[in-house]
């Protein structure tokens, strides 16, 4: 199945509270990463009334993304529907679905837009079937484990993030095809 791998970026956790900063995808084609096939913008972090709203020290220490770096980007308005006809009604993936979906989910409620991919896939829960005695199931456990490598300041950026993501999909698919068979 073509699936979207995608990961955000936020000002921080609460989807109705808080804005995204950055927004990276890469589309996996008959099972195979096309990197060619990718979206990544940052995106100046407005509020549910329009308004800018700066990124938290405590955020910008995670993922480096700072209030000057997305002065003269474009807001979640101008983004989002490009990157909804990007997805253009693929499933979708993300380490941890629950929370990028979340803010797709409350950021297309607040444009009068719909989040509907055809389906969501997590690799958080991939990973848990596929290493169900491994206690921990972050991105950079999960690389590690894969055999995978951030590229150079890539991990905390979503691009980076979706580099890693996609390949850790992609190898987990072939990890619990095997054990079904």
């Amino acid at each position: 199945m073509d699936v979207v791998v995608f990961d955000l970026e936020t000002t921080g956790l609460s989807p109705e509270k808080d804005a995204v900063v950055e927004i990276g995808a890469v589309r996996i084609v008959n099972g195979r990463v096309d990197e060619s096939l990718r979206y990544e913008t940052l995106v100046k972090p407005t509020n549910a009334a329009g308004d800018v709203i700066r990124i938290p020290w405590y955020t910008e220490r995670i993922h480096g993304i700072s209030d000057e770096m997305v002065q003269h980007a474009p807001t979640i308005g101008e983004v989002l529907p490009e990157f909804l006809e990007f997805v253009n009604g693929s499933a979708v993936v993300a380490h941890n679905i629950g929370f990028d979906g979340g803010f797709m989910r409350a950021n297309a409620a607040r444009l009068g837009l719909a989040w509907n991919p055809a389906a969501e896939f997590c690799t958080v829960q991939l990973s848990r079937r596929a290493f169900p005695k491994e206690r921990a199931h972050n991105l950079t456990v999960l690389a590690e484990r894969l055999g995978l490598n951030f590229a150079p300041g890539g991990r905390h950026r979503s691009f980076g993030d979706v580099q890693v993501t996609a390949q850790a999909y992609v190898r987990l698919m072939e990890l619990l095809q095997d054990a079904v068979k």
